[in-house]
C-alpha cells in the first residue's frame, strides 16, 4: 500500500539530507511504527506519504514514494487526499471550522459526499472518539487534547484507505490514547486501514504495532522487524522493555501484562530493599539564586521570599458558561516538584494560566512568587513565574534560532550563550540557521524551554514539556529539572505523561472536572491508580517502585 524507494531527503540550507535512503514498505491493512530519536527525520517521512513533501514543505525529494500505486512527486496532496488521511503533530493547523461536528463534517464535504452519508459517518466518528457531549461545542474552548482527537475524527469521517498519524497521542490522558489506539487497532482489524504513525511514548503504541520501523540517528537508513526484534536494538524503548533488558528476559516483554509474568523472581530480590531516589518533599531550601555569569537586576527581586512559591485558595474560573475550575486549593513550596495530571478538560492548562495571569479568577485568590499574577505587569512578572505552554510558537517569534537565543539572553539578562547553551543541553543538532517554525515538535518544545529557562524563574510551569521528546531528550530535561529544584525553583508541570511524573514530581495532584480530587506524594497517588500509574509500578505492584532506575540502582 505504501512503498518507499531509497528516498533520501533535503531541505533548502539544509546541510545535508534530513532522511537518506529510507527503504520500506508497508501492506495493506498493517499497522506499522515509526521510531526514532528526536530529530531523525520521522515527521519528514510521514510527510512523504501524503505528498506535504515535498509539494508543502519544498527542499528536494530523491528516490520514489508511491501510495496505492500512486506517485507522489506526480501526484500532490490534494489528488491523494481520497487514499490518506494526515494528522500532523500541531492540531491547530487543521482545523477550518468553529465546532466539532462542522469539522468532522468538512473534509467530506470537499470530496463531495451526500449529506445522508455525512451524517451517518459523523455520528460513527462522535461515538468511536467520544467526542458526542463535545459536538456543538466551539473548537477554540477545547483543551489540546479534545482538539487532538478532533483532528483524528476529522480524518476518520472521510474513510481513507491510509492513515498517517504524527504523535496521535501526545496530547491525550491515558485512558483517551487507549481508546483512541483501540479504535486505530479496529480499523486495521476489521476494516483493512493501513495506518503508519509516528510516536515518542512507545509504552503506549507498541503492543499494537505489526512491526517496527527504526530511524536510529540522522541520516541512518532505517530498521525493520517486528517490535521484539527492533525493541532489542533500539536507541529509544519503553519503560518496561527497560525492565526486561534489567532483568535479562529474552525474549523482551513489551506489555505490562507480559512483564509481570516474569516477574515474580525480580520481585522476590527487590523485596525489603529500599527504593533509591523517589521523589520526596524537599527540606527547606534558600530562595533561588542567580546562576554564576547571569546578571539579574537585584531591584526585581522581591525584598522577602515568600511562604510559598504559589499558593491558590477556593480558585473558581468560568469560561463563557463552562466552569473549568472549581473550589480548587493549592500550595507549592520553593524546591517542590508538582504534577497536574486529569483526563483531558479536567482544568489543568487552566490552573497554569490562573498562576501565569492569563486567566483571571472568578472567585477566590493565586498567588505565585509573592505577586497576584492577573494585577502584575508582564515585565515583573516573568522574572517570578515562567511558563511554556502546549503551543510553544507562541513564545517564539525570531526569524532563527540562534536570533531566538540571543533575544532570550537579552530579556532575561543573562550572560551571551546562556540559551544555546541549555538548548543543546536539552536537545543536541538544532541548527543556529533553522527557522523555529521548520523545526519538529519536540525540537520546537525544547526551544521554548530554553527560552523560559534562561531567566530562571523561581516559579516555573510546564505544559505537557514532553510532547514531541524521545525518552533521551525526556532524560535530559528531568536531570535539569530536578537541578533546578534542588537550587530552590519551585515546578508546576501539567503532563499526561505518566513516567515523568513518576521520575520527576514530589506530589501529584489529580484533576476530574475542575476539582481536586488527589493531592498527595507520588509514590502514593500514582502507585494506587490505574490510569496514572507507570509501567514499573504496574509490573511489580504491590512494591512501590517507580522507574527502572530505582531497579537499576537497587540491583546494583
Amino acid at each position: 500500500m505504501i512503498r518507499f524507494e531509497n528516498v533520501s531527503v533535503t531541505y533548502d540550507g539544509a546541510d545535508g539530507p534530513t532522511v537518506r535512503g529510507v527503504d520500506f514498505e508497508v501492506p495493506e491493512g498493517e499497522l506499522v511504527l515509526l521510531a526514532g530519536p528526536s530529530g531523525v527525520g520521522k515527521s519528514t517521512v510521514l510527510g512523504a506519504v501524503g505528498g506535504l513533501v515535498p509539494h508543502f514543505t519544498g527542499g528536494t525529494l530523491s528516490g520514489r514514494v508511491t501510495v496505492a500505486g500512486r506517485d507522489t512527486r506526480t501526484h500532490k496532496p490534494r489528488e491523494l487526499a481520497d487514499v490518506v488521511g494526515t494528522v500532523g503533530q500541531d492540531p491547530l493547523s487543521h482545523f477550518v471550522t468553529d465546532t466539532v461536528e462542522d469539522e468532522l463534517a468538512y473534509g467530506m464535504e470537499s470530496l463531495g459526499l451526500s449529506p445522508a452519508v455525512m451524517r451517518r459517518r459523523v455520528e460513527e466518528t462522535l461515538d468511536l472518539l467520544g467526542l458526542a457531549p463535545l459536538r456543538d461545542r466551539p473548537i477554540a474552548t477545547l483543551s489540546g487534547g479534545q482538539r487532538q482527537r478532533v483532528a483524528i475524527g476529522s480524518v476518520l469521517t472521510a474513510h481513507p484507505s491510509v492513515l498517517v498519524l504524527d504523535e496521535p497521542t501526545s496530547a491525550l490522558d491515558p485512558a483517551a490514547a487507549e481508546e483512541v489506539l483501540a479504535v486505530l487497532q479496529r480499523l486495521v482489524h476489521d476494516l483493512g486501514t493501513t495506518v503508519l504513525l509516528a510516536e515518542h511514548r512507545l509504552e503506549r503504541v507498541v503492543q499494537y504495532a505489526d512491526r517496527i520501523v527504526l530511524l536510529p540517528a540522522p541520516g541512518a537508513p532505517p530498521v525493520l522487524g517486528t517490535p521484539a526484534e527492533v525493541m532489542a536494538v533500539s536507541p529509544v524503548f519503553p519503560p518496561v522493555v527497560e525492565l526486561g533488558r534489567l532483568a535479562g528476559w529474552s525474549p523482551l516483554p513489551l506489555t505490562v501484562r507480559d512483564a509481570r509474568r516474569r516477574a515474580a523472581p525480580l520481585r522476590e530480590r527487590l523485596a525489603g530493599l529500599p527504593v533509591p531516589g523517589a521523589p520526596a518533599p524537599p527540606a527547606a531550601v534558600p530562595a533561588p539564586r542567580p546562576a554564576p555569569g547571569s546578571r539579574w537586576r537585584r531591584r526585581s527581586a522581591p525584598a522577602a521570599a515568600p511562604a510559598y512559591a504559589a499558593e491558590v485558595r477556593g480558585l473558581a474560573v468560568r469560561r463563557g458558561r463552562v466552569p473549568a475550575l472549581r473550589h480548587v486549593d493549592l500550595t507549592v513550596s520553593p524546591g517542590e516538584t508538582v504534577a497536574l495530571m486529569g483526563r483531558n478538560g479536567a482544568g489543568k492548562s487552566t490552573l497554569l494560566g490562573a498562576l501565569v495571569g492569563l486567566v483571571e479568577p472568578s472567585t477566590g485568590s493565586v498567588r505565585a512568587g509573592g505577586a497576584v499574577p492577573h494585577r502584575t505587569p508582564p515585565r515583573e512578572l516573568v522574572r517570578r513565574v515562567g511558563l511554556v505552554p502546549q503551543e510553544p510558537r507562541d513564545l517564539l517569534y525570531a526569524d532563527t534560532v540562534a536570533a531566538e537565543c540571543r533575544a532570550a539572553d537579552r530579556d532575561a539578562e543573562a550572560a551571551s550563550g546562556t540559551c544555546r547553551a541549555l538548548l543543546s543541553g536539552l536537545l543536541p543538532g538544532i541548527g543556529d540557521t533553522a527557522h523555529p517554525r521548520d523545526l519538529s515538535e519536540g525540537q520546537r518544545l525544547t526551544l521554548a524551554l530554553a527560552v523560559v529557562l534562561t531567566a530562571r524563574p523561581p516559579l516555573l510551569l510546564l505544559d505537557e514539556p514532553t510532547r514531541g521528546l524521545d525518552y533521551g531528550a525526556k532524560s535530559r530535561l528531568v536531570g535539569l529539572l530536578r537541578a533546578l529544584a534542588a537550587e530552590g525553583h519551585a515546578i508546576v508541570l501539567a503532563t499526561h505523561d505518566v513516567e515523568l511524573a513518576a521520575e520527576l514530581a514530589h506530589r501529584v495532584v489529580l484533576l476530574a472536572e475542575g476539582e481536586v480530587i488527589a493531592d498527595g506524594p507520588t509514590t502514593e497517588v500514582a502507585v494506587a491508580s490505574p490510569s496514572f500509574a507507570p509501567q514499573v509500578a504496574k509490573v511489580l505492584a504491590p512494591q512501590r517502585w517507580l522507574t527502572p532506575a530505582q531497579v537499576r540502582e537497587a540491583l546494583a
